[in-house]
């Protein structure tokens, strides 16, 4: 027997505050506990989101706790918030097979072979961003680059922050263009829209940054060292064993389905593994296993934050959020405005932006409909404000991964930060582009 209409699900209840409650306690209880451990990674954010779910169900006493339930299950099973798991499903199960036969290193290896020494910080940043944007995953990328930067920083005598500022960079440039991205997934989920669509509007916000990026860091004040012979000539293997990567990023870009590329690509890699004697069909299996495992946290987080997020707005959170800014939301510029304030804001309290793009996404639908600014835009907001934020947090897991692989070298986190060109020229790039926005001649109504 069917609990909930259709009708009524889509209903909104009258605007409460009250229902904005379940945000308030998951922010005071994963960045309370996290700031007073001074740790971020202490406090898991799969607790934080229970603990706010309970909240959200305990609100409305006028409805039954079953129908509650009901309604919360139905919020974690949206079609977007499936699809947005089947992809983290696969991009696991790609991602783990790549990196079985040897991808990642075979690209840093080719990408290195190509920079000439007296532009390594510039090519430290281009190998970053084409790692990251293969991989999506900045972590991912800091965790391979980042010794190769300590090691250069070690014989060349160049500044470890500089080096290393150059690399986190470089790897928020992917996280924000990456089609197998988190954070690129949550935002075209949220906003119903073509990854290639968002990745197109994204370019357009973060081309001229990144080339700017590549020529401050080529300045020659800044390269003052001895040029170094770079030895490594990269073989035939290194080349096929890259091919899945360029092939996901071509076809991706031509608009052909995301999860018929992941799948592809991840037989294309089982065959290269195969081929080369990188493992057999058992251990191929084993490894699909475990990449579709490795993304099990972020599902998890995407299930519960979609129960949540029905919960909120089913008790009238997001029309209270909506309305409470209508007095000072006028038009798309303030729109856009708005909705990187609030992705931004989250992330700073979460500390993660693919949890800031789930949580904000749904949010930042509803605005976008009411101000008829474009979805496409609207993921594009969503995303490159969150990698900005992200990218130069101190308590971010990307500045402390870098941190922790160069202990040898004592680096701070405020060393690296005042590095980091690249998110602070997107940043203002961002918000830039905001000013050139064209206003709605009159208001779009609300449906």
């Amino acid at each position: 027997m069917e609990i909930f209409s259709e009708t009524e699900i889509k209903q909104w209840r009258t605007s409460s505050i009250k229902a904005l409650f379940p945000f308030v306690v998951f922010v005071l209880f994963y960045f309370g506990f996290s700031l007073s451990l001074k740790d971020f990674s202490k406090v898991p954010m799969v607790v934080a989101f229970l603990v706010a779910s309970a909240v959200a169900l305990m609100l409305n006493h006028k409805e039954k706790l079953s129908r509650k339930i009901e309604l919360y299950a139905l919020g974690m099973g949206q079609r977007d918030i499936m699809m947005m798991c089947l992809i983290f499903i696969l991009v696991g199960a790609f991602t783990e097979t790549a990196k079985a036969i040897g991808a990642v290193d075979a690209a840093v290896l080719i990408a290195q072979s190509f920079i000439p020494s007296q532009f390594i910080l510039a090519g430290i940043f281009v190998v970053s961003s084409l790692i990251s944007l293969s991989i999506g995953t900045s972590c991912g990328t800091i965790a391979a680059i980042v010794p190769i930067a300590v090691t250069l920083s070690q014989t060349l005598g160049l500044d470890a922050g500089l080096l290393i500022g150059a690399t986190v960079g470089g790897a928020m440039f992917g996280d924000n263009l990456s089609l197998i991205s988190d954070t690129t997934i949550a935002a075209t989920r949220t906003q119903n829209v073509l990854l290639k669509d968002k990745m197109l509007a994204n370019v357009k916000i973060v081309a001229i940054p990144a080339i700017l990026t590549i020529l401050l860091y080529s300045l020659p004040q800044i390269n003052s060292f001895k040029p170094m012979a770079m030895s490594y000539v990269p073989t035939l293997s290194s080349y096929v064993e890259i091919i899945p990567y360029i092939l996901l990023l071509i076809l991706g870009i031509s608009g052909v389905n995301v999860m018929f590329l992941l799948f592809i690509g991840t037989i294309l890699n089982l065959i290269i593994g195969t081929y080369y004697g990188c493992f057999d069909l058992i251990v191929a299996f084993g490894l699909i296993g475990d990449g579709t495992l490795c993304m099990a946290s972020v599902i998890i987080i995407s299930l519960l934050a979609g129960g949540l997020l029905q919960m909120v707005r089913y008790n009238g959170g997001i029309t209270y959020i909506i309305n409470s800014t209508e007095c000072l939301i006028k038009g798309k510029r303030l729109c856009e405005l708005g909705i990187a304030i609030l992705v931004g804001i989250v992330n700073i309290f979460t500390a993660n932006n693919t949890v800031a793009i789930i949580t904000a996404g749904p949010i930042a639908k509803e605005m976008s409909k009411k101000y008829d600014v474009d979805p496409r835009r609207t993921a594009s907001i969503l995303d490159t404000m969150s990698c900005c934020v992200q990218g130069a947090l101190p308590y971010g897991a990307q500045i402390l991964i870098a941190i922790s692989l160069s202990a040898a070298l004592s680096v701070t986190p405020f060393q690296i930060i005042k590095c980091l060109y690249y998110p602070i020229l997107v940043g203002i790039a961002l918000f830039v582009s905001m000013l050139f926005t064209k206003e709605n001649i009159e208001e779009k109504p609300q449906k």
